[in-house]
């Protein structure tokens, strides 16, 4: 039958009790199996780990921008491994490391969720954040209707402007529309 239909018998259960077959043209169920497993490969993530390093004296404008790649790393989905270096004198005081990776949590705010807790790791302290990805969803959702609402309000404004014009237009006096001073 299947040499008939110029077409190829394919056994899809050889260890069923009769086996069973298909008839099929094997190439083109070849090539579209290749595109299936190309396409869930394309759709996959690959999460990988950033560093951003921290100094317990950092000063704000450093902070604010390594703020801006933590936030950035973590918007597009990466792990993010803060580090905070410390040298000398200042492994005495532990305390000022924890409080400028609690502002690091705190600067990023519900985006990200702390994925291992803050520790001592020789003359380094480190915590991971990882991206929460319901939260970010969410912020696009608000995001997106305060959007709407300011372009309906922009809309509603520029309706109300353009009535107002037309009104004043005529009530205005024929010399001052002509434009001949």
């Amino acid at each position: 039958m299947a040499r008939g239909l110029d077409l190829d018998l394919v056994e899809v259960a050889p260890m069923a009790n009769p086996p069973v077959c298909r008839i099929m043209d094997y190439g083109k169920f070849r090539y579209e199996e290749a595109q299936k497993a190309k396409e869930a490969r394309r759709k996959t993530t690959h999460v990988t780990v950033k560093e951003v390093k921290f100094r317990p004296k950092i000063g704000k404008g450093d902070f604010d921008t390594k703020m801006r790649h933590l936030i950035e790393f973590i918007e597009d989905g990466h792990k993010v491994k803060v580090t905070l270096q410390f040298r000398g004198r200042e492994m005495a005081h532990p305390e000022l490391g924890r409080k400028i990776l609690d502002n690091v949590i705190e600067a990023a705010g519900p985006i990200a969720k702390v994925e291992n807790q803050a520790r001592m790791e020789g003359r380094s302290m480190s915590l991971v954040l990882s991206p929460d990805k319901q939260a970010q969803e969410a912020l696009k959702k608000a995001a997106e209707e305060a959007e709407k609402k300011a372009a309906a309000e922009a809309s509603a404004a520029d309706a109300v402007d353009s009535t107002e014009a037309v009104e004043s237009a005529d009530e205005a006096p024929p010399e001052a529309v002509s434009g001949d001073e």
